[in-house]
Formats: C-alpha cells, sequence, structure tokens
C-alpha cells in the first residue's frame, strides 16, 4: 500500500505499514508498542518501520493495546454536578496530576442522581477503566457506593467525604475545622447574634460543617438561637437558594450581625438579599461562606471564606489512587488511605467587627 492510498482508504492498520515496510505485522508491532523484544532488531530496520508509521499517519488503536496489555491507562472520574465551581476547580488538578503520569480521565457527570451513578459505574467498567476518582457528597449515594464499589475490587478513592467505612480510601477537607475557624473568627469580632444558612440534609458536608459550628458553640459558650437556621432544600446549591433563604432570615425580625453560608454560591446570594433589603455589608452585617472559589476575591464586597485547598485534595487523591493500581497490576493489595486536609480561612471585605449599638441586620 502507498502512502496515498493508505490516506485516501480512511485508517491506517497495523497490517498496512508491515506490507509497506515488507516485514511482519508482529516484526512491527514489536517496535510500535515498544516491546522489549524490540531490542533484537536492527536499529536501521526500527527506524523504517517508524519512518513509514509516520508517512502513512498510523495511530495505534489505545483499547486494542489495553485489551492486550490488561492496561488501559484510563481512570473514571466521577463527578456529583459538573457546573458546580468546587467541582471545576479539583477536575483541573486531577487532570493535571494523571497526566504526569500518562493517564486519561473518562469523565462523567452524575448530577446528584443515584440512577446516572449506577449507569455510568457500569459504562466506564465496561470500557476497562483501571480506577475511579469520586467526588462525592450526597448520603444518597452512600449504600450504592459503597456495595457496588467493593464488589467490583476495582482501585477508587472517594474526594470530598467520608463514606463511612474503613475499606475504600477517601479525602476530604476538614470541614469541622472549617465552620470552626469561621465561626472563631466571627466571635472574636464581637457578633453574638449569628444566623446560619445550613446545606442541604442530602449533602455528607453539611452534617461535618454543622458539627464544627455546634463545637465552637459548645467551648464558647456562643448561644445559637434556632429561629436564625435556615436550610437549603435542593441538593444544588445556588446564588438563588442564597438569595431566597436569606429573604427568610429577614422575613423574621429576628435581630443578627452576621451569616455563616454553607457555601460560596449562597453567600453571594445572601449578599445581594442583604444590600436589596437596604442593609450594608460588613457594616450591618457580615457574611462567610465555605470553599473560596475563584470569583470570591473579586465579588462586591469581596468574600471572607473558609479556603478549601482543591490543587492539594486532588493531588493527593490522584496519587492514592495511582499506587493502589500499581498494587492491584501486581496483585499486592495495601490498606486504604485515608486524609483529611485542613481548610484555611481567607479574611476578605465582607466581615468587620460588630457595630456597637446596633442590634440587627
Amino acid at each position: 500500500m502507498t502512502e496515498a492510498n493508505a490516506k485516501k482508504s480512511g485508517t491506517v492498520t497495523l497490517r498496512d505499514v508491515a506490507r509497506e515496510c515488507g516485514l511482519s505485522a508482529t516484526t512491527v508491532s514489536m517496535v510500535l508498542s515498544h516491546s522489549p523484544m524490540a531490542t533484537y532488531i536492527p536499529e536501521h530496520t526500527k527506524q523504517r518501520i517508524i519512518h513509514v508509521a509516520e508517512a502513512l499517519g498510523y495511530q495505534p488503536n489505545p483499547f486494542a493495546q489495553a485489551l492486550r496489555r490488561r492496561h488501559s491507562h484510563t481512570v473514571g472520574v466521577m463527578v456529583p454536578d459538573i457546573a458546580d465551581p468546587y467541582c471545576a476547580q479539583i477536575l483541573r488538578g486531577i487532570e493535571n496530576s494523571l497526566s504526569q503520569s500518562n493517564y486519561l480521565p473518562f469523565l462523567v457527570d452524575i448530577q446528584n442522581n443515584r440512577l446516572r451513578f449506577k449507569k455510568y459505574l457500569n459504562v466506564l467498567l465496561a470500557r476497562r477503566v483501571e480506577g475511579l476518582i469520586i467526588l462525592a457528597n450526597s448520603l444518597s449515594f452512600e449504600s450504592e457506593l459503597l456495595s457496588t464499589l467493593e464488589r467490583q475490587k476495582i482501585p477508587s478513592v472517594i474526594l470530598g467525604r467520608e463514606p463511612g467505612t474503613d475499606a475504600l480510601s477517601w479525602v476530604t477537607t476538614d470541614n469541622e475545622a472549617g465552620t470552626h475557624q469561621a465561626l472563631e473568627y466571627l466571635y472574636r469580632l464581637g457578633h453574638r447574634k449569628i444566623a446560619f444558612i445550613r446545606g442541604p440534609k442530602m449533602i455528607i458536608d453539611s452534617h461535618h460543617q454543622w458539627s464544627g459550628i455546634c463545637s465552637f458553640a459548645a467551648v464558647s459558650g456562643l448561644q445559637i438561637d434556632p429561629k436564625l437556621i435556615v436550610t437549603l432544600t435542593d441538593p444544588f446549591s445556588s446564588y438563588e437558594a442564597g438569595y431566597e433563604r436569606t429573604k427568610e432570615l429577614l422575613s423574621l425580625k429576628r435581630p443578627f450581625t452576621a451569616v455563616v453560608a454553607f457555601d460560596d454560591m449562597t453567600a453571594f446570594g445572601c449578599i445581594r438579599a442583604l444590600i436589596s433589603a437596604g442593609l450594608r455589608v460588613p457594616a450591618d452585617c457580615s457574611v462567610i461562606g465555605f470553599d473560596d472559589i475563584p470569583a470570591a476575591a473579586f465579588y462586591n464586597p469581596a468574600l471572607t471564606s473558609v479556603r478549601e485547598h482543591m490543587a492539594t485534595l486532588a493531588s493527593m487523591g490522584s496519587e492514592i489512587l495511582l499506587e493502589a493500581i500499581r498494587a492491584h497490576r501486581t496483585n499486592t493489595s495495601g490498606s486504604p488511605v485515608h486524609r483529611k486536609v485542613r481548610p484555611e480561612l481567607i479574611v476578605r471585605e465582607s466581615t468587620a467587627p460588630v457595630s456597637m449599638g446596633e442590634d440587627a441586620a
């Protein structure tokens, strides 16, 4: 087959390259797949094979190679909501970490839906991914995730939550420490009448964040007014939800000088609702978010937020998975790894000392 004919016919196969070289397909395969056996092939022959393959536009089939080697160099990455800025930041870190080890991520968006989780898990397994990274925050996936992953025996790591078992590896932010820091900071600023926008009940982060708030209240003696607690109902936290829940707080006519929001998007909506009600942030009411997404620094006012170290979560989770894959290849299963990454409070313009004599937002 000539170069021109190869281009006309579409996909160039290994046999096409072998025919053009006048060699066996086995010899060509050893060279192009960098087989150890290729060391016994003369250098000038190897160079001719490589030159012909490039001239014909030959591209190896990665899936065929994966079937032969049983190593696909692919990792399934499952995210709860691809539109969430939190997920976007972690995905960048995962891709960077995997690419350094020549692994390709297969990304699927499960949209906080159990059926989509089950469907795409089967798709990823059918594509012979060597491992799974799961960004998980929903309690509704508990039984599905645990039973399926443990049954499949595929190397896996869960980012963003503790699954409640020692059988799976996980890396998460220490959410309790994060809200503890946030509340302690407001307390030092003199705030005592603090409102809270809790996360959705099906989100595990909501429970850990609330534990941090309760732990600080217990050690400091801070009184939490149960009537100044509202909860997001939708699993997708949003600007609109923060706006509506803050309007609900304002309608209670109970004084508060600060708001701790579930995440940054909720905090943005909260600030807009306060301003729409004629209040000044932070002069009349301070607001703290959680995650420290990039937009937090550029919001008006710039948002004080608990920073989750996304790059650290991503790189740590990726390394744990790659090590598990290497162990799986050699049939040497290691112990699951569990890590918590401590967050950091980033103070900006949305918080200030409580105004003396001011009762309410």
